[in-house]
């Protein structure tokens, strides 16, 4: 496995000396001042990052609080080097949030061992990362990741003028399927669903989550209504290509879907393009929205596509005027509003 590992040092030198010993351990990259090490980790966030303490300009301990303060980040091992060997420089590296420490010069046995060490650490982290936020039957994301991604997604759209979309699939009278062939069947005929809902997604920036029981989400980042409705119709297809017979729906002889789509784009009532335009002149109507009202929209779509004879989508726009901003108890963290 070739881990993406990022140098960061103001001496062209040190970094070719570090580029040397580390040829063969990962795929490598380079900074040398600290806003262009910033660049490098929003663009791509590395696995580890080998770090210059005493850089001009923006220093390693700056770069590193900066680093730490984003969540994507927090997981990543950085290791201070430095030319003082005093236990001092190394405590205060560690309580800065350091992984580790290495003292110029650089010894490349060290080096191996300890990049080795902490490069082992991140994928076992990465893994139980992976797990506590993985469905287990079907594979897919769990509520928990779900949650977690709709509000970093929400929060990063508003801040660029971004669409995002959301689609909440439910898989039509699955009770009924269960019931007639059984909940071995039914497990199946859902990690089958799952799986189409995967291919349907075809963005790596996509989100498809199971959120309890027979109910999905995907998440579509920089997606407007007219992408969410394209992606809507493939899981339709896509879901109804899988053939699973279901002779106890009273909606087709085969399982399907019902989808409802929570927009937020330049067409939505509470649409931003400038947040901080929005807050300096107070318009508390479009910041008042939430990642909660894309849920309730989405919710609240997906009964209309129920009502109207399932198998099908509808869509609606997240709007300030909400049923969860009328005293109705938001669906968002805590638990999706049932469809029905």
């Amino acid at each position: 496995m070739n881990e993406n590992i990022l140098l960061v040092d103001d001496d062209p030198s040190a970094i070719q000396l570090m580029a040397r010993i580390l040829a063969e351990v990962g795929n490598l990259r380079f900074a040398t001042n600290g806003e262009d090490a910033l660049r490098l980790t929003q663009e791509s966030p590395p696995d580890l990052i080998l770090l210059d303490a005493e850089m001009r300009g923006m220093s390693g301990y700056r770069v590193l609080d900066a680093l730490k303060s984003r969540p994507e980040m927090i997981n990543v091992p950085v290791i201070i080097v430095t030319s003082h060997s005093e236990s001092a420089f190394e405590v205060s590296a560690l309580e800065a949030g350091a992984a580790d420490f290495i003292a110029k010069p650089i010894r490349a046995p060290l080096m191996l061992a300890r990049v080795a060490t902490q490069l082992r650490l991140k994928r076992l982290t990465d893994q139980l990362h992976f797990a506590a936020a993985t469905d287990g039957l079907t594979g897919v994301a769990n509520r928990r990741r779900f949650d977690e991604s709709l509000e970093h997604e929400w929060q990063r759209g508003r801040r660029g003028g971004d669409p995002i979309t959301l689609l909440l699939i439910d898989v039509d009278h699955f009770k009924l399927y269960n019931d007639r062939y059984g909940h071995p069947k039914g497990d199946s005929a859902l990690q089958m669903v799952a799986k189409a809902l995967t291919c349907a997604a075809e963005r790596t920036g996509d989100l498809v989550a199971r959120c309890g029981g027979e109910e999905f989400a995907l998440l579509l980042p920089q997606t407007m209504r007219l992408g969410a409705e394209h992606v809507a119709r493939r899981v339709l297809k896509s879901v109804a290509a899988l053939n699973i017979a279901h002779a106890a729906s009273v909606t087709a002889g085969h399982l399907s879907v019902s989808i409802g789509i929570g927009c937020y784009d330049c067409e939505s009532a509470c649409w931003v393009t400038d947040l901080a335009e929005a807050r300096f002149v107070g318009d508390d109507r479009r910041l008042s929205c939430t990642a909660a009202d894309l849920v309730v929209a989405a919710d609240q779509a997906l009964y209309s596509a129920k009502r109207a004879g399932r198998a099908q989508f509808k869509l609606q726009d997240v709007s300030h005027e909400m049923p969860s901003r009328a005293g109705k108890k938001d669906s968002f963290p805590n638990g999706f509003q049932r469809a029905g």
